[in-house]
């Protein structure tokens, strides 16, 4: 049985005189499934790491035109706020089901609330958006994209002036703005081309292009390198049907590669994602086909991108010539390391230089930059955290930023941006590997001196999805048990320490995260997704071997996953 309010809510859309006739028979489709229809009207869509993100449909609790557009007067009231002269918004999008519309109902939403809505004209990388904010000194920005959330998906990510994702306090402003927003008749909006008429709406491309290209390819340290390995250094691309086709290859031929081959079935953008189950760079399955014609024309390395092109994953060939997925701490590990020798090398290491990375990252890159002399800092989950940051060390002059990233495969040098660039990355990683092959070795072969060097680091993530009402609720009783009654001792191994982020410990904003530290070094973290249904389960062990880091990590995973299932 429904609720009376989710049956309210569900019966204002239906008498709604704003909501349109395709909408209200997709609803009326519904109304003998109790439970589909308190899936979609028991709560509204709510900004999380990620900003808005939802299953495309009818209904508060799914992402279309009307939640969007109630988005965008909030984030336009919100502009206002902030920049009450000349406020300005700049939209992108990605591949995906209804992007270009959720970016044009933006823009005209915007338009009507007297904010100027610069779009681009077609699909283009979440960094861009960044970068674009921060080149035209916009108030806010706008990307629509569920990254490499499954088809049925799409959303909406919110930028403030800095060209970084909304930080909590900024999000609260903007939520308590869209909540304002209680009727669809609130949100103003002008035609297209009462927009364009009134200069209200400017369609941007190329020349914003030229420019981004120019910052990226600013961050190569090796480029004459680059061109004289480049004759004998092969590279396989896969956007996985996204927005990084263009660009990743544009910065890479930049730079000097020339051989450079993409998947063909995956390059063109494809909103159902057809040749994966899912279109994530994390998962070696989203490179079946990148392996297969790797393996033909004898690749050095593989590189993927998600469907908004910022998170880049790579792969390498292991010491028995198959290749190999490198998770997202170890291309993090191999790109700190990178950048720092080549830095010092050409003497232009910074005294106040830094690293920032996650609560949840591997503590591999921050052990490898404080041989460089360079501290690391760690920040709450979310990219919008590092960006913060370093807005903050660009107005103190504290520290100078040089690498930021994250396990979920997110990285960025350069200050152009304030978002993770899979762009960037995915230059930064080849370059990588052609100054490696040139000293004969892999980045699999690097890695293994690394290990010797600072330890051996084993990371895993694991998740449990528990959609709808009853997993939310689910979720929050799990926290809850671990949060009240935490380990002491798993199998002999004294915990040390947990860490409960809900109190905003080290000068961190709060959230609802736990991590607990054990006496050996090791630690595992419980944390709810913000922008999906599952909560996300990480592990971290150090060991002088692998076999020893191997035995450390299935003793905490069996723990843990005792005590969950439990």
């Amino acid at each position: 049985m429904t609720t009376d309010r989710v049956q309210a809510g569900y019966q204002l859309w239906l008498e709604d005189p704003s909501i349109d006739l395709t909408t209200k028979e997709e609803l009326r489709s519904i109304q003998a499934d109790d439970k589909e229809i308190e899936d979609r009207f028991y709560k509204d869509l709510e900004f999380g790491t990620g900003g808005l993100r939802g299953i495309i449909g009818a209904g508060t609790n799914r992402i279309n035109i009307y939640t969007v557009g109630r988005a965008s007067q909030g984030l336009a009231e919100y502009a206002l706020q902030t920049t009450p002269a000349n406020p300005s918004i700049v939209i992108a999008y990605d591949s995906r089901n209804m992007s270009p519309e959720f970016a044009l109902e933006s823009a005209l939403v915007f338009a009507g609330n007297g904010v100027k809505a610069y779009v681009f004209e077609s699909l283009r990388p979440t960094p861009e958006l960044s970068f674009a904010v921060r080149q035209l000194g916009a108030s806010a920005g706008v990307v629509v994209t569920a990254s490499h959330n499954p088809p049925e998906y799409n959303g909406y990510k919110a930028y403030g002036a800095d060209g970084g994702q909304l930080t909590p306090g900024a999000a609260e402003q903007v939520i308590s703005l869209v909540q304002g927003v209680d009727s669809f008749k609130k949100v103003k909006k002008l035609s297209r081309s009462e927009a364009e008429a009134q200069g209200l709406l400017e369609w941007i491309g190329e020349d914003m292009d030229r420019d981004y290209l120019a910052a990226v390819t600013a961050v190569s340290q090796n480029p004459q390198m680059v061109k004289q390995m480049s004759p004998d250094f092969r590279i396989i691309y896969t956007p996985l049907h996204g927005a990084g086709n263009r660009p990743v290859r544009q910065a890479l031929q930049a730079i000097g590669f020339e051989q450079v081959q993409v998947v063909a079935k995956q390059e063109q953008p494809d909103p159902q994602f057809s040749t994966v189950k899912s279109p994530n760079p994390e998962e070696k399955e989203a490179f079946t086909l990148a392996i297969e014609q790797a393996k033909a024309w004898n690749a050095d390395i593989i590189i993927g991108t998600d469907p908004d092109c910022d998170r880049m994953g790579a792969v390498v060939k292991d010491s028995s010539g198959e290749y190999f997925v490198l998770t997202g701490n170890q291309s993090g590990a191999i790109m700190v390391h990178y950048l720092l020798q080549s830095k010092k090398d050409r003497g232009t290491l910074p005294d106040n230089g830094i690293v920032i990375k996650t609560i949840v990252t591997s503590e591999m890159g921050a052990v490898i930059a404080k041989s460089y002399g360079i501290p690391t800092l760690n920040t709450l989950t979310g990219f919008k955290y590092i960006g913060e940051k370093m807005t903050e060390y660009d107005q103190t002059g504290e520290h100078e930023f040089l690498f930021g990233y994250e396990e979920s495969y997110g990285y960025l040098a350069g200050k152009y941006a304030r978002d993770k660039d899979a762009v960037v990355a995915s230059m930064l990683i080849c370059e990588a590997a052609a100054y490696y092959k040139k000293q004969g070795k892999t980045l699999y072969e690097v890695l293994q001196e690394l290990y010797k060097s600072y330890g051996y680091f084993l990371e895993k993530l694991e998740s449990k999805t528990l959609k709808g009402k009853d997993g939310v609720e689910q979720i929050g009783r799990i926290m809850e048990a671990w949060r009240t009654d935490p380990p002491v001792d798993i199998q002999g191994t004294h915990v040390e320490v947990m860490e409960d982020y809900s109190k905003g410990i080290h000068g961190l904003p709060k959230e609802n995260v736990l991590k607990f530290k054990l006496e050996d070094g090791s630690w595992f973290c419980l944390r709810p997704s913000g922008t999906e249904p599952k909560i996300k389960f990480y592990f971290a062990v150090q060991g002088s071997s692998e076999q020893q880091a191997a035995e450390q990590m299935n003793k905490l995973m069996t723990y843990v996953h005792s005590r969950i299932d439990g």
